[in-house]
């Protein structure tokens, strides 16, 4: 007897039933301080409260594409074309959320990323954005929307803890940049001081993470010093640094100060 081919299993109904967003923690080093970029929504739920930038994934785009278009409606900054986490940007997918008790409407599935560049320029709200701005991130009792306290704070971690072995600190510099300046950027990160001489040796001495470009610059006192460049070819989040560079870990969660 012949046998009878069974149906594809169906499709549960449940399935796509909740909508998809994408929030973008973006991280850039102002003022030797880690600043992370919110807006102040316009609308309801948490209408005037700070979020990160973010919203609904529309029919046809892709993840990063609607990450890249909430951004600059938002906010008015645009990701250069084709960052993947080379250059001096760096964009990666940083984890999902949900679906459900993160927002008030319903369950809603968000696809976080994680953006940082040595300078993004100055926001502009759009959107449903009332404002945009650059907030340090360091201890406050300041509370985002929805679930962005999280977001933000798993942001924060995924940067401080890639610096320890992967040369992603250059994402904060130009593409050219002294010592000083790059240690720097681990410091503000971090939020911590780190020895000059041995942070040099160690940044200069590993294999595959700078290499001299041959002339001189820096903004800081005294004379130029030698500008580095990252490694020709070197995946900045590659673990290329061995041992790692170790650093203080402080409790509690990393949220913007108002």
């Amino acid at each position: 007897m012949a046998r009878t081919a069974l149906p594809p299993p169906a499709v549960p109904g449940t399935a796509g039933a909740f909508p998809v967003t994408v929030d973008v923690v973006a991280l850039t080093v102002r003022g030797a301080a880690l600043h992370a970029l919110v807006v102040d929504r316009l609308l309801e739920p948490y209408r005037g409260q700070a979020a990160l930038p973010g919203g609904f994934v529309l029919p046809g785009e892709t993840l990063e594409q609607a990450a890249g278009r909430e951004l600059e409606e938002e906010t008015g900054l645009t990701v250069p074309a084709g960052v993947t986490g080379t250059g001096p940007w760096h964009l990666e997918q940083l984890r999902t959320y949900g679906p459900l008790g993160r927002d008030p409407r319903g369950p809603v599935l968000s696809v976080a990323y994680l953006l940082l560049a040595p300078a993004f320029g100055l926001p502009a709200a759009g959107g449903d954005a009332a404002e945009a701005r650059w907030v340090p991130v360091g201890g406050t009792t300041a509370h985002l929307a929805f679930d962005h306290d999280r977001i933000l704070a798993d942001g924060v971690e995924r940067a401080r803890a890639k610096l320890e072995y992967s040369p992603l600190a250059a994402a904060f510099c130009p593409p050219e940049f002294t010592v000083a300046e790059l240690r720097g950027v681990y410091e503000a990160v971090w939020g911590t001081h780190l020895d000059a001489r041995n942070f040099h040796r160690k940044a200069t001495g590993t294999p595959g993470f700078l290499e001299p470009t041959g002339r001189l610059g820096g903004s800081g006192p005294g004379r130029p010093a030698e500008l580095y460049r990252l490694a020709a070819g070197v995946d900045p989040t590659a673990a290329v640094l061995h041992p790692p560079l170790l650093r203080q870990v402080s409790p509690g969660p990393a949220a913007p100060s108002a």
